[in-house]
């Protein structure tokens, strides 16, 4: 089996690439590695037959077509996004671009080419802020309060509108939040353990009481993976950690991890729409694949904070000039 896998040199993309060749399916990973695409996450393949690597973009339609053409995969699964909220604030212009005009792109691509199988992959976000003790399933309304979960909410409708006009075989994954190794560090928990173990300052934003489900990276790309194998065509499947936290407690977790005091917590202004809370019912996916996380949350964070120590050299290399610049512009007025 041969996949065309989309941002496979991300966080999660990685984790994705990583399980799939280990399971002896053969992979070309196209990937414009933006700020947040990182090689050294599949250093590991560089000798691999089952990998390669092509450095481009999504948007480029020409050279999708190319690819479809050489490589013939028997599927596609699409990762390449701008994924962080934070960012989408700042600056919205790239998130429509990357996530509705590279999916249309590669959608169109796919039809062009009767690609057999097309997994795109979403979040949770859609959903919106959840009052408890709700939970969204697959039919739950869409609700968006970012630009970045409306750029989000655009990709998947418009995936499912190839399946419903062209029949193009299109299945939808929304995640929880993901943690692990190889994450780079703007989201909630790489953030807070970079700077613990730095004794810098953790900014919390607000109370600290937005409530998020943890998926442990490893459990969502199973999760994926299985539904490429076994979901029906056309239909959605949420991939959620069944572990809900407020984000203070994620932060005191992880002092306590690193031997750190409480008195690095600083609060700081509340981002714009931030939603409060957000929970996933993944039932629809154990009944169809029998999947389910194995990760235990605790467990999974140590492991977590065990990795980063243990990598200092590829923490040293993703913090370019970009991400400090980034980090200075959205937490120094707060």
């Amino acid at each position: 089996m041969k996949l065309l896998v989309t941002g496979g040199a991300g966080f999660i993309g990685s984790a994705f690439v990583r399980l799939a060749v280990s399971e002896h399916i053969s992979i070309v990973n196209l990937d414009k590695l933006t700020y947040a695409g990182n090689p050294e996450n599949l250093a590991s393949l560089a000798s691999s037959p089952l990998y390669e690597f092509v450095k481009g973009d999504i948007c480029d339609g020409p050279l999708v077509a190319r690819l479809l053409e050489r490589y013939l995969p028997d599927g596609i699964v699409h990762f390449a996004a701008e994924s962080h909220v934070d960012r989408s604030i700042l600056s919205p212009t790239d998130f429509f671009e990357t996530n509705l005009r590279g999916t249309f792109t590669l959608l169109e691509a796919a039809r062009a080419h009767k690609i057999a199988r097309f997994v795109h992959v979403s979040t949770d976000e859609v959903y919106g802020s959840l009052e408890a003790p709700l939970e969204a399933d697959e039919d739950f309304p869409l609700v968006t309060n970012s630009p970045y979960s409306a750029s989000k909410a655009g990709s998947d409708l418009l995936a499912r509108s190839y399946f419903k006009t062209y029949n193009l075989p299109v299945m939808i994954t929304r995640a929880s939040n993901n943690y692990g190794p190889y994450h780079f560090p703007e989201k909630l928990i790489p953030l807070m353990i970079m700077n613990a173990l730095e004794g810098h300052a953790l900014p919390v934003y607000g109370d600290g009481q937005q409530i998020r489900d943890w998926l442990y990276v490893e459990d969502h790309v199973r999760g994926i993976l299985s539904v490429f194998h076994r979901g029906k065509e056309g239909e959605v499947y949420n991939i959620g950690g069944n572990r809900s936290l407020p984000n203070l407690d994620v932060v005191r977790k992880i002092l306590d991890l690193t031997g750190k005091p409480e008195s690095l917590i600083q609060y700081v202004s509340d981002r714009p729409g931030h939603d409060r809370r957000y929970a996933l019912n993944s039932n629809k996916l154990t009944r169809a694949t029998g999947w389910e996380p194995r990760m235990n949350f605790e467990e999974g964070l140590a492991k977590t904070v065990a990795w980063y120590r243990a990598n200092s050299s590829w923490v040293d290399n993703v913090r370019s000039g970009a991400y400090r610049d980034y980090y200075a512009r959205n937490y120094a007025n707060r």
